[in-house]
C-alpha cells in the first residue's frame, strides 16, 4: 500500500522543473497535513528532486546526475545578488555558461548572445527582448523592473528574467568570483570520482578458505568485511590470514578500520593512506560499505590532476602569481613584492599569509627538486622582524635533507638581505 508520504514524492517528481512548491499548496492539493507535506518535501530536497534558494524559495529541479563541470545555475545567481525573479521560474535550475555585459548597441551584443548565457544590463527593453530571443537569460540592474511583454516572453521560453539593486559592476564581479570558485570545486577530485563501486568483500561470518578463494577469483588480496547488515565491521589483509588454519573471518580481520565517504576530497584520502600505510580504503555511506579505493588509484588519479592546466585560482595560485623564480646550484630563489593580499589591517605582512607563502614556495620546489608530488608532515616557522606593503622580498628554499620517502628544506625570507623569517618544512613523496 502506497503512503501519503510516498505519494506526496511522486506528486513532487510528476511537476515540471521550475515548479515552485510550498508546504501549504501540497498540503492543499492532496489532503495531507502540513506536517506530512513538510517531511515529504524534505525527503525529496535530500533526493535532489527540489532545491531551497534564498529570496527565490523552493522548486522543483531536475535531479543533477554527476556532471563533468560544476556550473552555477540561474537560481543561485538570483540568491547571489539578492535578485527578485520576474519572470522565467521554469528555468531557474538551467545552467550558465557565461555572462555578457550590456554595454554596448543592439547590434554589436548580437554576436555575444548565445544560449546559456546570462546577459547583464539596465533599463533597456529592446536589449532584454533581444536577449531571450536569443534563448540568452537576463539580469537587470539598478532595481528596475521589465514590462510584461518580456515577462512573457521569458515564461513562454523559461528563460529567467531577474531584477537586482546592484549596479552592473557589482553583480559582474559577484558572479565571475563565484564562477571561478565553481571551477576550482571542479578540478578538486573526491573519492566518488575514482572509488570502485560493488567491490569484492567478504562477510564476518564466512570461512577463512572463502578469502583464500576470493583472493584468486579477484586478483586483489586486501578485502573489507562487513556484518549481515552492510555494515562495515573490518578489514582482512594477507597480514591479517597469513597464519590462518581455519575459522572465521571476524577472527583475523582488523577490526574497527579507517574508512572515507564519497565526498572526501581524493588528496585527503592520499594523505590518509600515506600516513596510515594503508593499500586500500574502504568507502561508506551511513556505515555501509558502497566502494573501495586503492592507494595507487588515488595517486595515480592526483597526479593526473596536478598536470592538468588550473582554470579558477585559488589562494595559493594568487600568491605565487606575484612571484619569479630563479633555479641557483642547490637551491631556487623566489623574488616579490609584498602585495595589499600578504597584510594585516596594519599595512604589515600578515604572519598567517607569509606563513602559507613560505609553506607554498616549500612543497613548490620539493616537487621541482624530487619530481614528484609531497605530503607535509612537519612545518616549523620563526619570525625575526617584520615588512610592510610593497617591500621586495627574497626568498630561498634550499634541501637539508633527502631520502627516499623523506625530505628536509630550509626557507629563508629576506628583505634588503635582512632575514625577516625562517621555516623549515619537511614532507613525504607520494608514490603508488
Amino acid at each position: 500500500m502506497t503512503t501519503k508520504h510516498d505519494q506526496i514524492i511522486q506528486y513532487i517528481m510528476g511537476l515540471e522543473p521550475g515548479a515552485a512548491i510550498s508546504v501549504r499548496k501540497i498540503a492543499k492539493e492532496l489532503g495531507v497535513s502540513q506536517g506530512t507535506a513538510y517531511r515529504a518535501i524534505k525527503e525529496a530536497e535530500n533526493r535532489e528532486y527540489v532545491k531551497t534558494f534564498p529570496r527565490v524559495g523552493t522548486i522543483r529541479v531536475e535531479k543533477d546526475e554527476k556532471r563533468g563541470i560544476e556550473r552555477l545555475t540561474f537560481a543561485e545567481v538570483a540568491a547571489m545578488v539578492d535578485g527578485t525573479v520576474l519572470g522565467g521560474n521554469r528555468g531557474l535550475n538551467k545552467s550558465l555558461t557565461r555572462f555578457v555585459i550590456g554595454a554596448m548597441t543592439p547590434d554589436a551584443m548580437k554576436k555575444y548572445l548565445s544560449s546559456g548565457s546570462l546577459l547583464i544590463v539596465g533599463n533597456r527593453e529592446e536589449a532584454l527582448r533581444l536577449a531571450l530571443e536569443h534563448d540568452c537569460a537576463v539580469l537587470i540592474t539598478g532595481g528596475f523592473s521589465c514590462s510584461e511583454e518580456i515577462r512573457q516572453i521569458a515564461d513562454q521560453k523559461a528563460l529567467p528574467v531577474i531584477s537586482s539593486t546592484y549596479d552592473t559592476f557589482t553583480t559582474a564581479t559577484m558572479i565571475n568570483k563565484a564562477i571561478s570558485e565553481s571551477l576550482i570545486k571542479k578540478e578538486i577530485l573526491r573519492v566518488e570520482d575514482i572509488m570502485i563501486p560493488e567491490p569484492f568483500y567478504l562477510h564476518e561470518d564466512d570461512s577463512i578458505e572463502k578469502w583464500s578463494k576470493l583472493l584468486k577469483e579477484s586478483g586483489h588480496s586486501r578485502f573489507p568485511v562487513v556484518n549481515s547488515e552492510g555494515i562495515l565491521v573490518g578489514v582482512l589483509t594477507p597480514k591479517d590470514a597469513q597464519n590462518a588454519s581455519g575459522g572465521k573471518v571476524s577472527q583475523y580481520m582488523s577490526a574497527d578500520p579507517i574508512s572515507v565517504t564519497k565526498d572526501t576530497t581524493t588528496a585527503y584520502a592520499a594523505h590518509i593512506m600515506i600516513w596510515e600505510s594503508i593499500e586500500l580504503l574502504p568507502v561508506t555511506e551511513d556505515e555501509k560499505l558502497i566502494g573501495v579505493i586503492s592507494r595507487e588509484d588515488v595517486i595515480k588519479a592526483m597526479q593526473h590532476m596536478s598536470s592538468q592546466p588550473h582554470i579558477g585560482e585559488t589562494l595559493e595560485d594568487i600568491i605565487l602569481s606575484n612571484l619569479t623564480s630563479k633555479r641557483m646550484e642547490n637551491k631556487i630563489r623566489y623574488t616579490g613584492k609584498i602585495t595589499p593580499i600578504l597584510t594585516s589591517h596594519m599595512g604589515t605582512a600578515s604572519w598567517s599569509a607569509l606563513t602559507m607563502l613560505m609553506s607554498t614556495v616549500a612543497i613548490v620546489s620539493l616537487k621541482k627538486f624530487r619530481q614528484a608530488d609531497m605530503v607535509v608532515d612537519t612545518f616549523t616557522v620563526y619570525f625575526v622582524r617584520p615588512a610592510e606593503l610593497d617591500d621586495m622580498l627574497d626568498i630561498e628554499v634550499e634541501p637539508v635533507e633527502e631520502g627516499r620517502m623523506y625530505n628536509k628544506v630550509e626557507v629563508c625570507v629576506y628583505r634588503d638581505k635582512l632575514l625577516i623569517a625562517k621555516a623549515m618544512l619537511a614532507a613525504k613523496v607520494m608514490r603508488k
